[in-house]
């Protein structure tokens, strides 16, 4: 029974991470909703828990983001430019001499899908799995970008 609420727990904790990263999550209660819309029923104080285990930061635009893509979202509110898609490769534009910096930290984020990346002086170049992992990418690097001062 126990090895079976870790699994459970495991997964909702997926679920959040994935739910975090790519939407603007504000509230619990927006967090549960989305969970529950997924098909995970649990309740405000366990995802309170899991927002505590997982060490979930509110940035001051009051949205939630993941511990480990808090350098990512510093180093992108404040030196992207723009991102696009081209078919799996995602193309990160940045002030001059940032790219290095930016695309160690997509590199640290550890995202999920993302193979490598190579940097210039004012651009990124991310490899990733697939078409829909590269959209991910284009995702979260937009909302982030949205929560520059």
């Amino acid at each position: 029974a126990e090895a079976e609420m870790v699994k459970r727990r495991n997964n909702r904790q997926d679920a959040i991470r994935d739910i975090v990263r790519g939407k603007s999550i504000r509230t619990q209660r927006t967090l549960v909703d989305e969970l529950r819309s997924i098909g995970f029923n649990c309740t405000q104080a366990t995802v309170s828990r899991d927002i505590a285990d997982m060490g979930l930061r509110k940035l001051s635009e009051g949205i939630y983001v993941l511990a480990e893509d808090l350098h990512l979202q510093r180093m992108v509110s404040e030196f992207v430019d723009s991102v696009e898609r081209a078919d799996n490769l995602v193309v990160i534009k940045s002030q001059p001499g940032t790219a290095p910096g930016v695309a160690a930290a997509v590199d640290a984020a550890s995202l999920p899908e993302v193979k490598g990346s190579v940097a210039g002086n004012d651009t990124v170049l991310v490899v990733s799995g697939g078409v829909e992992a590269a959209q991910d990418l284009v995702n979260l690097v937009n909302k982030l970008r949205d929560t520059r001062k």
